[in-house]
């Protein structure tokens, strides 16, 4: 997956131009795009709508519940399991733990729905509290739903009083630089996909693209979107270019043909097992996203 695109769960119309995207994930929004006197209507028209349109679209469908603190949660995965979701995005997570305890409910739902235990993933947004950022280390091992690990900022400048996450420059104050840091070491550490959060400002598209280049330069391998016109942009930059997947797929067969040694030679530049394991990752996200070797 390279593009997640929130969408409310509360509007068919917003619903229906989510799931006509080019998104590789949907991810319709039970938490803070829905009014609090709407959270019950939300629950059965993003249900409803998931059942009756799952055909229309070739994306990943998650659905992102209100968080375990509100006691909305039950009720949230009551409604929306037997729609069969590919995933639950869980907000607020302040650790493993949460995982564990969102899959022990998922098994519940699983079993009413008659589907498979272990069938519907888990994607957590992991800094939007001070407890979450310093328990990122938790996740690996949590449990085998996970997919992912991602990252916010704006629940976290609440939880922390900070007045804004960005600078005059419009770059991440430290804290925030230490959000978006911790969430990425913790999905390598779990070995599940590191996504980036989302970037408000949609009309700012050329700021967009810089930090959407900036993600993927540091080891993000997807992003978060707020608005369908800044999915072609996230796929753009999350999609290896085609001379990257020459030169990973030429280091891959110089390491097979010497019989997978500790460095290899080639065109009088010398790469290790690094390199190699750099050169697979690149390929393996190539061929998720299309792109032939």
């Amino acid at each position: 997956m390279r593009s997640l695109l929130f969408v409310p769960g509360d509007s068919e119309r917003k619903l229906e131009k989510g799931f006509a995207s080019q998104a590789d994930v949907v991810i319709v929004d039970l938490e803070d795009s829905v009014a609090a006197q709407n959270k019950v209507a939300a629950r059965e028209v993003a249900a409803g709508y998931i059942a009756q349109h799952r055909a229309d679209t070739k994306a990943i469908i998650y659905v992102r519940v209100n968080d375990l603190t509100t006691g909305l949660t039950d009720d949230d995965l009551a409604a929306v399991v037997r729609s069969k979701p590919d995933g639950i995005m869980l907000p607020k997570s302040n650790s493993g733990q949460d995982i564990q305890q969102l899959s022990a409910k998922l098994r519940v739902q699983e079993a009413r729905a008659d589907l498979a235990d272990g069938a519907i993933r888990i994607l957590p947004i992991i800094t939007e509290t001070a407890a979450g950022v310093l328990a990122a280390a938790s996740y690996t091992g949590a449990s085998s739903r996970l997919s992912g690990l991602t990252w916010g900022a704006e629940d976290l400048s609440a939880a922390i009083g900070a007045r804004t996450a960005r600078d005059d420059d419009g770059r991440y104050t430290d804290v925030f630089r230490l959000a978006r840091t911790m969430t990425l070491l913790a999905a390598s550490a779990a070995e599940v996909a590191a996504v980036d959060t989302v970037f408000p400002n949609f009309s700012d598209m050329a700021a967009f693209e810089a930090e959407c280049l900036e993600a993927e330069r540091d080891g993000f391998t997807a992003k978060m979107a707020i608005h369908p016109a800044q999915v072609p942009v996230i796929n753009a930059a999350f999609t290896p270019s085609r001379e990257a997947v020459e030169r990973s797929a030429a280091i891959v067969a110089a390491f097979a043909a010497a019989g997978n040694p500790g460095v290899v030679g080639i065109e009088g530049k010398m790469y290790d097992r690094p390199h190699l394991r750099l050169a697979e990752r690149l390929l393996a996200r190539a061929k998720a996203a299309g792109v032939s070797t």
